[in-house]
């Protein structure tokens, strides 16, 4: 076996099911759950036709390259969205989700030198450091917390570690508490990298889902083009339709950037065999070409997060984020204590922030908060806001 195998910790869902042993939640009510950021509004309809129409597609074999019609979509969504251009046909790779594409990037551009690292926010998506380790690499994690506004810091990273770091993952607008990177932040990074000859990958999957139509987050390749970097020089970015399109099965995103980089990530998706299904090129391709059902997701979104702050805000210290559909309240208990209790008295299922992130420099920073993730109807969400401010009550 694998002995990095070995290395990978318990994903945060097994933890929490670990935490919730022993006890039951109420049984007069129905259980909600705000622990796992999976999209409950109904899929495009535009986008199922799609699927069913082209069933017979499945009789052949899809490139790994993915479909030109595909590619197409993306680099014209990246044009309309950031108002950039990127080649569709060495810009642009299609993945089966930012899930796995965020895994495999890293075994493509990670090298075997001794002590190399790969760095990420923190807190941060379990992938990030997964992927470092059984790529062979160390992890080092950016602390994100409230006095900086959740964001990371380039200078937090002495030279000795930018210099060994081969690799490293931003997440923008951020998981779990929704920061979004201007592009002064995402050009100071930009900047290290490129002294330092390190890979920027950008974990975007939450850049369709923001609170003010006038402006949306800005993302890394448009930042590299504003500084003139017009080859995306050692950068890439990860879009999906998961969040944007509430199509979490579909599996289906892409990346865009440095053409060489990409170029190296297709070698090694050749080996991995992950082509995307043919039918489900075409229903992306739709699901690209369209921005009305994701402004009407952005819509929905709001009146949820202005519906639960309005309960919550008077019994919990709220953030208040630029993107994402995640709330990262502090917690009038250690997080543990207040996600086991909720569950078995209020019957809401939230997830600690401390299994978001490990402790640096002294500090956890999901320690003492929980992560809400907004994602069930209306109803559901006011009724587990109006638990949760009732479970705060008697605390």
């Amino acid at each position: 076996m694998n002995p990095d195998l070995a290395l990978l910790k318990p994903y945060p869902f097994e933890r929490l099911a670990k935490l919730l042993e022993g006890v039951s939640p109420p049984g007069d009510r129905p259980l909600l759950r705000l622990s796992i950021g999976e999209p409950q509004h109904a899929p495009p309809e535009i986008v199922l036709t799609a699927l069913r129409d082209n069933l017979d597609l499945l009789s052949r074999y899809p490139t790994t390259r993915g479909d030109f019609a595909l590619r197409e979509a993306q680099a014209d969504w990246v044009c309309r969205r950031h108002g950039l251009r990127v080649d569709p046909d060495r810009e642009v790779l299609p993945v089966n989700g930012t899930r796995e594409a965020l895994f495999a990037i890293a075994q493509t551009c990670v090298g075997h030198a001794q002590n190399a690292l790969v760095g990420s926010p923190n807190p941060f998506y379990q992938i990030y450091e997964g992927a470092a380790l059984l790529a062979g690499a160390q992890s080092v994690l950016l602390n994100t917390v409230e006095e900086t506004g959740f964001l990371p810091d380039p200078d937090t990273l002495s030279k000795e570690k930018w210099d060994a770091m081969q690799l490293l993952y931003l997440c923008s607008p951020g998981n779990p508490a929704g920061a979004v990177m201007d592009k002064a932040l995402l050009q100071r990074f930009i900047e290290k990298a490129m002294k330092h000859d390190v890979i920027l990958v950008s974990d975007e999957c939450y850049s369709e889902i923001y609170p003010d139509e006038s402006t949306p987050p800005t993302g890394l390749l448009a930042a590299c083009t504003a500084m003139g970097l017009d080859d995306f020089q050692n950068c890439i970015s990860m879009h999906s339709l998961s969040k944007r399109s509430n199509l979490p099965g579909l599996r289906s995103g892409f990346a865009a950037g440095d053409k060489n980089i990409l170029a190296e990530f297709l070698r090694y998706r050749g080996y991995h065999g992950s082509a995307m299904p043919p039918h489900h090129q075409l229903a992306s391709a739709v699901a690209w070409s369209n921005e009305e059902h994701v402004r009407e997701n952005r819509d929905r979104y709001r009146e949820k997060f202005a519906a639960v702050r309005e309960i919550l805000a008077p019994v919990l210290p709220l953030n208040n984020p630029g993107g994402g559909f995640y709330l990262w309240p502090t917690v009038p208990l250690d997080d543990e204590t207040f996600t086991r209790r909720l569950y078995s008295e209020a019957g809401v299922l939230v997830l600690p922030g401390s299994y978001l992130s490990h402790e640096v420099d002294g500090v956890n920073p999901g320690s003492g908060r929980v992560r809400m993730a907004l994602v069930a109807e209306l109803s559901d969400c006011i009724d587990a806001a109006q638990r949760v401010a009732a479970f705060v009550a008697t605390l």
